[in-house]
């Protein structure tokens, strides 16, 4: 048995934002994917990804349990697979913020959701915050909270533009130009990020009046110019807000970033050679980073191994 394959996202803008009904920006990546199977000769890999699903199934009959208006499972089919030796079978890298359990859990959907949303019917604004809701309860499992559009996304494999909380809509993004100098590209910060922790220390600097402030009128601001510069491509003013978002986030999201990347965050800023962001919750995983000129970008950082996302 082999599923359908299920790719990683990114989430250009809006980390940490949309909590607070920031505009955001997500799209699927194709360079990783995962899909589910049952292996021949079990790997130590495959084990390990089965005992994680043994537990997931059990989480899932809770869920449609208390739920059973917002989704159902053939939870038979899904339990046989799961003893015939089941795993997720993945390419995506786990803590890097580009949406491994969202994989997982949209091939979970797909393949055994009772009544599912298809990516083929008319995709009304109703249809899509259901798949949402349902994609966000059963990625809870896996970090405590989902906003449930990682696996959307996955799901979908189309660019998402989150409005709001309760506004979302499949979008198109400017078509990628290969011969361009700008780009996105990812840095590998070598260390695995925990989602969990980084949303508490979030949670706790919002019961601070002046980050609250910060929040609204500066990092929320950014992000939504960021996404409306993005989408309509108005090069020049985008880079002019990541570059401001940029600041915003080494001066008030230090945590999330990795310790020594904190001269290399300041060293984009004065250099105007890149503008770095957070890519998911941060604390590790990838970097998120935007150039005006790949060349330089490169030269500038030349110590790591840029991945481009995309080009313009």
């Amino acid at each position: 048995m082999k599923g359908p394959l299920f790719y990683s996202k990114i989430l250009l803008f809006g980390e940490y934002g949309i909590i607070k009904d920031s505009k955001g920006l997500s799209i699927p990546y194709n360079f990783y994917n995962g899909a589910l199977k049952i292996a021949d000769n079990p790997t130590e890999e495959s084990v390990k990804s089965n005992a994680a699903l043994q537990r997931f199934v059990a989480y899932l009959e809770d869920l449609q349990e208390e739920y059973p208006d917002l989704v159902t499972f053939n939870l038979a089919a899904l339990k046989a697979d799961v003893t015939e030796g089941m795993y997720f079978d993945s390419s995506i890298p786990q803590g890097y913020g580009v949406g491994s359990s969202g994989a997982l859990v949209a091939a979970i959907y797909d393949k055994y959701a009772n009544n599912k949303i298809t990516v083929l019917e008319n995709l009304t604004r109703e249809k899509l915050l259901q798949l949402k809701n349902i994609f966000a309860q059963m990625e809870s499992f896996f970090h405590g909270k989902s906003s449930g559009l990682d696996p959307l996304n996955s799901y979908l494999s189309l660019p998402i533009l989150i409005n709001s909380k309760d506004h979302i809509e499949p979008t198109g993004i400017p078509s990628q130009s290969t011969e361009g100098k700008g780009a996105v590209f990812l840095i590998d910060s070598g260390i695995v990020g925990e989602t969990a922790p980084m949303v508490n220390i979030f949670m706790e600097n919002l019961k601070d009046q002046g980050f609250r402030k910060m929040l609204k009128t500066q990092f929320v601001k950014h992000t939504d110019a960021c996404v409306e510069n993005f989408l309509h491509g108005d090069i020049k003013s985008l880079f002019s807000n990541t570059k401001k978002l940029s600041k915003v986030v080494l001066n008030h999201f230090k945590p999330m970033i990795p310790e020594q990347f904190h001269q290399v965050w300041q060293k984009g800023i004065d250099t105007n050679d890149y503008y770095l962001k957070l890519c998911g919750s941060g604390g590790g995983g990838y970097i998120l980073g935007f150039t005006q000129n790949l060349e330089k970008a490169k030269e500038s950082l030349k110590d790591y191994k840029l991945e481009v996302v995309y080009q313009f």
